[in-house]
């Protein structure tokens, strides 16, 4: 779609695009899901999840856009959106290089805003990223109960993969597989990589899973999502990463 004025009432249905479009233009978001915590103190109306959205109070705020994702939101959801008459942006995110386009895309032409510099910003700071060392080979959970990891083409494994980190399920045919938790322990991984969402993994919360085997306690903000976030992504990242390895 083309950007333009007339776009002045805002749905997201994502928490990254939330806090992208808040950078620059918190006005014109009238509704977020619950899971939309960034910034803080934002004042629009709560729809629910980003899996189970009430359908009824976003129509009912009469949004001229709506903002998703290919995979934190579901097909079936957007289309009854669609159904309703409404403009519904879905924004596709499984690359560093990907998600850039894509906010542009969102906040450019499917806004009609300035491109904002903090994107510039964010480029620049990954364009001048150096993987420390040789590459070191992770098992990167995102879920306990089932125990489920990333996969093969996740977003999260190329912003890992620049920082010298290695997703060994890459190759799995599945984007975020189930392995139990002793084939993950037998796969021959030299590092485990916890982010703090969606499942809060801690201190006290994970690493004793994985005996013997350095665990990096990182941010899942700085890790999955794609907004301002990325503009220091790499420094929070690269310093959870270097702590694993002392």
């Amino acid at each position: 779609m083309a950007g333009h004025s007339a776009v002045r009432r805002v749905v997201s249905l994502v928490p990254s695009l939330t806090e992208a479009v808040a950078a620059g233009a918190p006005e014109l978001l009238v509704g977020a899901t619950d899971w939309c915590e960034h910034p803080a103190g934002l004042d629009v109306v709560r729809i629910g999840g980003t899996k189970n959205p009430d359908l009824g109070r976003i129509a009912a705020l009469a949004p001229d856009l709506v903002i998703a994702n290919e995979e934190e939101n579901r097909a079936p959801d957007l289309g009854a959106l669609r159904a309703a008459g409404l403009e519904v942006l879905v924004t596709e995110v499984r690359s560093l290089d990907q998600a850039f386009r894509e906010l542009e895309r969102v906040l450019v032409r499917g806004c009609g805003l300035a491109r904002p510099g903090w994107l510039g910003d964010a480029e620049d700071a990954w364009r001048d990223v150096t993987a420390p060392g040789p590459p070191r080979r992770a098992v990167v959970p995102v879920w306990r109960r089932p125990w489920m990891v990333l996969g093969r083409d996740t977003f999260a494994g190329d912003v890992l993969a620049r920082l010298g980190v290695v997703n060994i399920h890459a190759g799995h045919g599945e984007r975020y597989p189930r392995i139990p938790l002793e084939e993950l322990n037998a796969c021959g991984a030299d590092l485990v990589v916890l982010p703090d969402e969606p499942c809060r993994f801690s201190a006290d919360d994970g690493p004793e899973a994985f005996p013997g085997l350095p665990s990096a306690l990182v941010s899942g903000r700085h890790l999955t999502w794609y907004g301002p976030s990325l503009t220091r992504a790499p420094q929070v990242l690269g310093a959870a990463l270097a702590a694993a390895g002392r």
